[in-house]
């Protein structure tokens, strides 16, 4: 991405601000869609990228995501959106892709020449991958869960087996990824705002999305007005939240 007086990532991140009132001055769709790349940069667990991204810049479609959003004013002054969706359901197609790029990076060769590290990756993708993510009405997830505890009790083990631990994980990874997206934006002197404030089955009947797709968050874009950061930023003592062991 060629940007002029782009920032360093630590100037970004302070000059990032969850911005509450756009200017009405339009950004450039490329330079959105360029952010958007390096928001899939991201780190994600187990390379699954069970996310998509939805870039909205219909005047029609924002005006839809602004009712669905309460006509709050980060919402209602957005030049365009990105809204982030974790798609869990899709963690077999997404294991498969994972499976086809190792093969190609091991030159397409038999799998009795792999080597032990060959071989672990692909058993990764093809046994450990399916049985974390498949479940069976919560049912599976239990079980391996309950297990998965008794066998904690002899050595480490990942525990984190249930259905919902895995959305947690899903949620976990778009949620790096948003911010990605929002620290390349304050990069380039674009702002945004995170919201979660919104009904989120309307936002999935506006994007014709699955029902097992869920909405990590809806971000608006724009250039921030004088008055759209509302007042200075705190956090909480720095003292409060380090501790070096």
């Amino acid at each position: 991405m060629v940007v002029t007086n782009e920032k360093t990532v630590s100037a970004a991140i302070q000059y990032r601000r969850s911005v509450r009132v756009f200017k009405n001055e339009p950004i450039d769709d490329q330079k959105i869609k360029e952010c958007i790349k390096l928001a899939t940069l991201a780190a994600t667990s187990s390379n699954m990228q069970l996310w998509e991204f939805y870039h909205i810049v219909s005047p029609e479609i924002l005006q839809q995501f602004t009712t669905a959003s309460f006509d709050q004013n980060a919402a209602k002054t957005a030049q365009q959106m990105v809204v982030v969706v974790v798609r869990k359901d899709l963690w077999k197609k997404r294991a498969q892709s994972n499976i086809a790029f190792l093969k190609s990076q091991y030159g397409n060769k038999p799998a009795s020449e792999y080597s032990k590290r060959e071989k672990f990756a692909m058993n990764y993708y093809q046994k450990i991958v399916p049985s974390l993510y498949f479940d069976f009405l919560g049912i599976l997830g239990m079980i391996k869960f309950l297990a998965f505890q008794i066998i904690g009790i002899f050595r480490p083990i990942y525990r984190q087996a249930r259905q919902s631990d895995m959305r947690v994980v899903a949620h976990k990874s778009a949620g790096l990824a948003a911010q990605n997206f929002m620290i390349s934006m304050a990069a380039i002197n674009y702002d945004t705002c995170p919201m979660e404030g919104f009904d989120s089955l309307r936002v999935k009947k506006i994007l014709n999305l699955p029902s097992s797709s869920e909405i990590n968050m809806v971000i608006a874009c724009g250039l921030r007005e004088e008055h759209g950061v509302y007042g200075e930023r705190f956090r909480i003592p720095f003292e409060e939240v380090y501790y070096k062991i």
